[in-house]
């Protein structure tokens, strides 16, 4: 493992700001701001010929947006945790009082001494369930009365208030006597050694006590993991521009890049709430889990390359209901059908050929991510996956629940895709959940193996194979309640500081809007006057509408010109159905319509405005064979395939004719042969050809199809420079 990528793609702003050189501790730094934090880069002695820098450290400035972002996404979940927290310590509090009034039995004299044997009994439990796996404190909240209840005693337990409380403090302490430590991941003595490693802080912010403000009397307990730091940026900005950190670990296997770390740290008046390691992530995470080690609330893992070697260690090394920072820069992998043996030995499944590879990369990325997390009873809710340019970011809470799991199964899917034909899909799920209902009223789930398969091995709509692609995750992309905290915090920030908010606005408002999940199945929160907890989707709910169509793509089908966003979108609202992009492309339209619907909306482009061009479609065409499915021609070509059967079958005179006149008398509604204008059944000919023309009325209103402008947004990012992209590693000595 290298040095890890630290960045993301910068929009709507001006790149970070370099500043002058300064000599600091007798070496000549040229210093980079970014957000709150300063970095110091070491200015080289010789420049190489082509003007490029040659970085001992990886900084790559195009991706301060995934370091804006990752920045507020963690305050908003910092913020929700500290309001679990709060609520906890309220309910055990008030549970002594309650207690006390539910009986009338006479309360027993406490005897001398009872109070500290009741403490030290409370201790003695506590460390033996520590010992027997380490501590996984819950933070996501409670949905049932048996669940509230343990965890309001873990809370007595955990969390402080009258019984024996954790502490939040490092891992590891080293008094002024004690020896170094060897970081035992790497058997190099670092900065867990005597002297270096910080004290947490039990600090309590206030409104003036950062730039944005907090809520007051939230006490900071947050310890994050930057697993891959390389100059420490991340963990600069986190403990700088988040009230509730109270130690980020940063590490990075190069002992260079740790050196940075530390001095950056020291620069910035921070080196106490900074923990600089030395040592590859995997041993550092699994170190902590072997040896019962306070977990971490939150994991960010921002590697070179795929992220993927180090999920494992990750979901057991992050609390239970804690954020897990996902970042994947191999999109030639996770995003493409180049290399498919090399995407199913990473993620576990292969991505398909089109435009739709960038949302499948990410159902891949998530379904290893809960894979990793279901071999030890962990469920992920995604709350927001981001196809971002060149690499893909996730932020992903893991609770334990092993009934959370079983659901796992059901939200896996398959893709039938036909790349090579007209471009519809259709997809199949591993298994089945239902709902049940017991006799006590209470509601519970069975699970239940699939039917399949749930797509022939052509396609329907243009006769072409189909190829596979998946399994993926079926489920939910986002949570909308926590997109939504996310764009609640984005008024009040200083745009100086946040350099790519226009982009972060756009981009969380389009993955608010892009998943077609009724208001029912969001499970909103009730209103309160305090910060409201980010409300966990059902677990049982699959994305209804994965993908979406692109109308260019359509169009390139039928051979045909384009049909405008807004009057594709109109003929689909003025039918029924919802439409929304996708933040995955642009020009997407994503729709709850089938694509029986697409493709007729299409033929009917075709009729009322723009013919297709004499000899453009041949046999043997996806868009010929799509075209021959013309409503004014259904019931022709159908009577003609029939025809051809009854042909082939008939045995004698007599079968062939009543075959023929059942043929007719299907054709055109339900008039029979013979019967010219006459009445069949109180319908005329007349009448039933108009009934079918109305059974779907496409209009293509682009009046309708406009959505409302609203507030400009920077949708889709363009290349802000030239070079742009991920840079290449640091060459660093380790």
């Amino acid at each position: 493992m290298g040095p890890s990528r630290n960045g993301h793609v910068h929009g709507g702003s001006e790149l970070p700001t370099v500043a002058n050189d300064i000599n600091f501790k007798g070496k000549a730094y040229s210093i980079v701001r970014e957000g709150l934090a300063d970095i110091l880069n070491p200015r080289p002695v010789n420049t190489p010929e082509n003007g490029s820098i040659k970085q001992s450290v990886f900084y790559n400035p195009i991706q301060q947006f995934n370091r804006d972002l990752s920045v507020l996404a963690i305050r908003v979940f910092a913020e929700d945790l500290a309001t679990i927290r709060r609520a906890r310590r309220e309910r055990a509090l008030l549970r002594p009082a309650r207690d006390g009034k539910k009986g009338s039995k006479r309360k027993r004299t406490a005897e001398p001494g009872a109070e500290e044997q009741e403490e030290s009994t409370v201790k003695k439990r506590a460390e033996e369930q520590s010992a027997s796996h380490p501590v996984r404190h819950s933070l996501v909240p409670a949905t049932s009365e048996s669940a509230r209840q343990a965890r309001n005693e873990e809370a007595l337990l955990f969390h402080g208030s009258g019984a024996a409380s954790v502490d939040l403090s490092p891992a590891v302490e080293a008094g002024a006597g004690d020896k170094p430590e060897l970081n035992r991941y790497n058997g190099q003595a670092g900065a867990m050694s005597n002297g270096s490693n910080p004290r947490s802080k039990d600090t309590t912010c206030s409104s003036g006590g950062h730039r944005d403000g907090c809520p007051t009397g939230i006490t900071s307990h947050i310890r994050i993991l930057d697993a891959l730091s390389a100059t420490g940026l991340r963990a600069l900005r986190y403990v700088k521009e988040i009230p509730h950190v109270a130690l980020v670990t940063a590490n990075d296997l190069s002992s260079s890049a740790t050196a940075s770390i530390k001095l950056n740290a020291e620069y910035n008046g921070i080196a106490d709430q900074i923990q600089p390691t030395t040592g590859d992530a995997k041993a550092l995470m699994y170190h902590t889990i072997a040896h019962n080690k306070d977990l971490f609330h939150v994991i960010d893992l921002d590697p070179y390359g795929t992220a993927v070697p180090f999920l494992d260690a990750a979901v057991q090394a992050v609390q239970d209901g804690g954020l897990l920072c996902v970042t994947c820069t191999d999109a030639g992998v996770f995003a493409s059908v180049g290399f498919p043996e090399k995407t199913f030995s990473q993620y576990g499944g292969v991505s398909w050929k089109g435009t739709q590879g960038h949302e499948a990369g990410l159902r891949l990325i998530l379904n290893a991510v809960a894979t990793s997390a279901a071999r030890y009873g962990l469920a992920i809710e995604p709350l927001l996956s981001l196809n971002i340019d060149f690499y893909a970011r996730l932020f992903v809470r893991v609770a334990r629940s092993p009934a959370g799991v079983k659901f796992l199964a059901s939200k896996t899917m398959v893709v039938y895709n036909c790349d090579h034909g007209c471009g519809s899909f259709s997809t199949q799920y591993m298994a089945q959940s239902r709902e049940r209902e017991a006799k006590n009223g209470d509601k519970f789930y069975t699970h239940s193996l699939a039917q399949g398969p749930s797509a022939t091995p052509y396609c329907e709509h243009c006769g072409f194979k189909t190829h596979l692609a998946g399994p993926m995750w079926g489920g939910p992309l986002h949570n909308p309640h926590f997109v939504t905290k996310i764009l609640d915090t984005l008024p009040p920030l200083d745009d100086k500081v946040y350099g790519t908010i226009p982009r972060i606005e756009a981009m969380l408002t389009l993955a608010l809007n892009e998943t077609l999940i009724q208001e029912s199945e969001k499970l909103v929160p009730p209103k309160s006057n305090d910060v409201e907890p980010i409300v966990p989707l059902d677990p049982a709910l699959r994305d209804p509408h994965p993908f979406f169509i692109n109308p260019s793509v359509l169009a390139r089908t039928l051979h045909c010109v384009v049909p405008s966003d807004a009057a594709l979108r109109g003929a689909l609202v003025g039918l029924g159905y919802r439409t929304t992009r996708s933040h995955t492309e642009p020009g997407s339209i994503r729709t709850d319509a089938p694509w029986t619907v697409i493709w007729e909306i299409m033929r009917e482009w075709v009729r009322q405005k723009n013919p297709i061009k004499e000899g453009a479609l041949t046999k043997g065409m996806a868009g010929w064979e799509i075209m021959r499915k013309d409503r004014s021609r259904r019931g022709l070509v159908n009577a003609k395939q029939a025809l051809r059967e009854i042909l082939d079958t008939a045995d004698d005179a007599k079968s062939l004719q009543a075959s023929v006149e059942a043929v007719l008398c299907g054709l055109n509604g339900r008039v029979t042969a013979g019967e010219g204008g006459k009445e069949v059944d109180g319908v005329s000919r007349e009448e039933g050809a108009a009934a079918e023309q109305k059974e779907l009325e496409v209009v293509f209103d682009e009046k309708l199809g406009k959505q409302a402008a609203g507030k400009k947004m920077l949708r889709y990012q363009m290349n802000p420079r030239p070079d742009w992209g991920p840079m290449s590693k640091a060459k660093a000595e380790h």
